[in-house]
């Protein structure tokens, strides 16, 4: 039976002191799958925290967490972790500011979700982002249909930004309330104003079927042009 305050237990955990060369290629390895596991969930995925700084907080976690509830774990590998966490996080920061490249595949990069009322098509393709979450957000915004909008990007955060039309210049535009989207359909019933469900491209149209110049598909929803309320 162990005994509390046994100090090779405590700090080595009866482990000979070359393992610790071994604790920092698992600190390294265990780094470095976590930053490209969060990369690959996308800017979402870490809303609000960039992916590297996530990776930090996750690793720091671990690391101090274990020693304190498990008594196999040892104190001594556990510092040379954070010490490993420590050096790795410098050497990415120094990186980061030294290429422009690798700050954008570690940080990611703003991408433009909307430009001029209508989806940028290639962007929102890059991003892991539904049409119905993208919907939301920009609901949450007080956003009635994407007329109202002129430009909209997603941060490096994964949060959205805005820039709006002032009123004067609001035009027809697809709307995101669930009550009128839902109403899209393949058939323009009568004469109009439609955006396309899909890009956003407006238009008016005429009674019949019609394929959106910009993406070529055939879904339409009738446009509106209100104005924002704020």
């Amino acid at each position: 039976m162990n005994q509390i305050f046994e100090w090779d237990r405590v700090f080595f955990n009866s482990l000979p002191e070359s393992f610790l060369l071994e604790v920092i290629f698992r600190s390294t390895v265990m780094f470095t799958i976590l930053l490209l596991t969060l990369k690959l969930a996308g800017k979402r995925g870490v809303k609000q925290l960039s992916i590297f700084e996530t990776v930090i907080i996750i690793a720091l976690g671990s690391a101090a967490g274990d020693p304190m509830f498990y008594e196999d774990v040892g104190i001594i590998p556990a510092a040379i972790v954070f010490t490993t966490i420590i050096i790795l996080y410098r050497t990415v920061t120094w990186l980061t500011g030294k290429s422009k490249k690798f700050e954008e595949f570690i940080e990611g990069k703003t991408e433009c979700l909307i430009n001029d009322g209508k989806f940028s098509i290639t962007s929102f393709k890059k991003e892991s982002l539904a049409q119905d979450e993208f919907f939301a957000e920009l609901r949450i915004k007080s956003i009635e249909h994407l007329g109202q909008v002129k430009h909209a990007f997603i941060e490096t955060s994964g949060e959205i930004s805005v820039f709006y039309y002032e009123d004067k210049d609001v035009g027809y535009g697809l709307p995101i309330l669930p009550l009128l989207f839902e109403k899209k359909n393949k058939i323009i019933p009568e004469d109009g104003v439609y955006s396309c469900s899909f890009c956003g491209n407006t238009e008016k149209l005429e009674k019949g079927t019609s394929t959106c110049k910009d993406c070529h598909k055939d879904e339409w929803v009738p446009s509106i042009n209100t104005k924002r309320i704020t």
